[in-house]
């Protein structure tokens, strides 16, 4: 599958406008709706901020590689960072019931991504969240 960007940037939340206007610069035209493609970076930037605050968290910052793919059919998100290994176990949404600021991103992302992939690096360092989104 072909790979149509490659961001690198430090943990911090500073950085997220720029992730957040890169993506959108590099995937505006392959075909979403607008609505699909708002809702896509979103979703991108959601996964980025959960790597900021959970995996290196407030006191640590590191570098995270956000590369972008896609082969005509499908758009594949591959958020790398170098943070300790993840319990894949915790990730998940707080109850929708629980009506307070904060704790949605795992379900948005869920909600716009057809497919959504977390996995430990094999080395044992880091983490690999890879997302995909279809064309219709």
């Amino acid at each position: 599958m072909p790979k149509l960007e490659e961001i690198r940037f430090i943990s911090n939340a500073e950085h997220l406008a720029d992730v957040r206007n890169r993506v959108r610069e590099t995937i505006q035209w392959l075909g979403f709706t607008p609505e699909a493609l708002n809702c896509v970076v979103l979703a991108v930037n959601e996964a980025c901020m959960n790597v900021i605050q959970h995996a290196y968290g407030p006191n640590h910052s590191g570098e995270v590689i956000l590369e972008i793919f896609d082969d005509g059919r499908e758009t594949v998100f591959r958020l790398t960072d170098f943070a300790p290994p993840v319990d894949k176990t915790k990730i998940r949404s707080r109850d929708l019931d629980d009506i307070r600021p904060g704790g949605l991103g795992v379900h948005l992302i869920n909600e716009v991504m057809d497919d959504v992939d977390f996995r430990n690096d094999p080395e044992g360092i880091g983490n690999v969240l890879v997302m995909k989104k279809r064309r219709s």
